[in-house]
């Protein structure tokens, strides 16, 4: 649909790209220009208002990285849907896949982990948990009767560098979000508090404090994680208590802080009282540096799931509170949902204690790196960040594309990723960049040619986003 539209840019202060894209901003918000609308062409809306169609091309692609316009190469540019908090949760997305009618169609969205014999491990766990006492599937739990999951947990975890844990200091939870916003709700206090994430972070993050109705403030990067001198400045600035971090890998760059690095992030910490959440899901192999756990135990949070290892269906997190806080952190788990059901916590129990489970998390993390070096194989020409034991890769984009477009795109031809704007704040800035999963659920062969499909849009952008 197009429309018969005259602007005008008044004599407001300013670049004159912000006052077109402020200008189209207000007219999409009373409805002048409703979704779906059609834009003028560049030149044609630049000759309407006496400006270069440089200015035009600028405020039309500033808006269209926020997402308020859609550029379609051939067809011109529109206003986009409306996004909302649903729209940018990851199950509204999930339920547009289309491998089952579209056999083409490879979702890349979330990482899909093989079976590698986990799936009967399952199986055989619950066959044994069917066979329990028959009071555990009547009666509400009791917290002495989690204790022998909360052990089967520290044991778990005993080869990880989390410094020591005693089965206390666990408290079990639906998955690792579920665990962020349990922490979060022991240690949010203020009002109206305000958290720090990086500026590219983790969503989950930012939908949990959305929740709790906390600020969330952006903190600079740089190739090592997060910036301490911008840690620094921002909590000066704001107040802030808390701090979401996830320095073993970062989602989405895939970045590693160092443990130098670490150890400069806890100075600051300590200086202003700040409390680390330390997000450790997405790690799948060893750990590169002591965690914040081992090294600040008394002001760090620690959550980490097996969704990434083994599985993510069951919904199963790990929180682990500071020494002291155990109370806070149970108190946060029994008030909001008071804990894991019986026969679920003693599946969990079982498979973590049976050897083989081990075993079984080293066979996902070596058949995950195959479709990594697959994805390393096909796009390495180009700027990627990739590890063997990580599900993901982090695609910079080449000159010619923009993360929107490129997503767009890439959906188009049958192969669904995420763009570098879902990671970042609602006010900040994202790089032109992707996030590719892995999908261990389709053959090594689909894998491929999904990533070549990637490939031959790499190698042919548009000259120019037609408007």
């Amino acid at each position: 649909m197009g429309t018969i539209w005259a602007p005008s840019l008044g004599d407001k202060p300013g670049p004159k790209y912000q006052r077109v894209a402020d200008t189209i901003r207000a007219a999409v918000e009373n409805d002048t220009l409703r979704v779906g609308t059609k834009l003028p062409p560049v030149r044609d809306l630049a000759y309407q208002l006496g400006i270069t169609p440089g200015t035009v091309a600028r405020a039309y692609s500033t808006l269209t990285d926020e997402g308020l316009l859609q550029a379609e190469v051939g067809r011109g540019t529109f206003v986009a849907e409306r996004q909302t908090m649903v729209m940018d949760d990851v199950w509204s997305r999930e339920l547009h896949l289309r491998e089952e009618s579209d056999p083409n169609h490879v979702s890349l969205f979330s990482p899909r982990l093989a079976d590698v014999g986990q799936v009967a491990a399952i199986r055989e766990a619950m066959k044994k948990v069917a066979g329990a006492d028959p009071l555990m599937f009547l009666n509400y739990p009791t917290r002495d009767a989690y204790r022998p999951v909360r052990e089967a947990v520290v044991e778990w975890l005993s080869d990880q560098p989390l410094g020591p844990l005693d089965e206390s200091q666990v408290v079990l939870t639906h998955g690792g979000q579920n665990g962020i916003l349990t922490v979060l709700q022991a240690v949010l206090k203020d009002a109206q508090p305000t958290l720090l994430v990086e500026d590219l972070s983790y969503a989950g993050f930012r939908r949990a404090s959305e929740l709790l109705r906390a600020k969330v403030v952006g903190v600079g990067m740089d190739e090592h994680g997060i910036r301490p001198d911008s840690l620094e400045l921002a909590i000066r600035k704001t107040g802030a208590t808390v701090l979401c971090t996830s320095p073993e890998v970062h989602n989405p760059t895939g970045l590693f802080t160092p443990q130098k690095r670490r150890e400069e992030i806890i100075k600051v910490a300590r200086r202003h009282e700040l409390q680390i959440v330390e997000d450790d899901c997405y790690r799948m192999g060893e750990a590169g540096a002591p965690s914040y756990r081992a090294l600040a135990p008394d002001i760090t949070w620690h959550v980490c799931s097996i969704s990434k290892v083994l599985t993510p269906a069951l919904r199963v997190g790990f929180a682990l509170a500071p020494k002291g806080h155990e109370q806070d952190l149970r108190r946060s788990a029994e008030y909001s949902f008071f804990g894991l059901s019986q026969p679920l916590a003693e599946l969990i129990r079982v498979l973590l204690s049976d050897p083989r489970s081990k075993e079984l998390a080293k066979e996902v993390r070596k058949e995950m790196a195959k479709y990594v070096r697959v994805a390393v194989n096909a796009l390495g020409a180009f700027e990627l960040t990739w590890k063997d034991e990580v599900p993901f890769l982090w695609l910079k984009l080449p000159a010619g594309w923009r993360s929107a477009a490129f997503t767009r795109a890439a959906e188009a031809a049958g192969v669904q990723i995420r763009s570098a704007d879902e990671f970042a704040l609602r006010d900040g800035r994202a790089p032109n960049a992707v996030r590719i999963t892995i999908n261990g659920q389709v053959s090594l062969a689909k894998f491929e040619d999904a990533m070549l499909r990637l490939r031959s849009l790499l190698d042919n952008p548009p000259e120019q986003i037609s408007v």
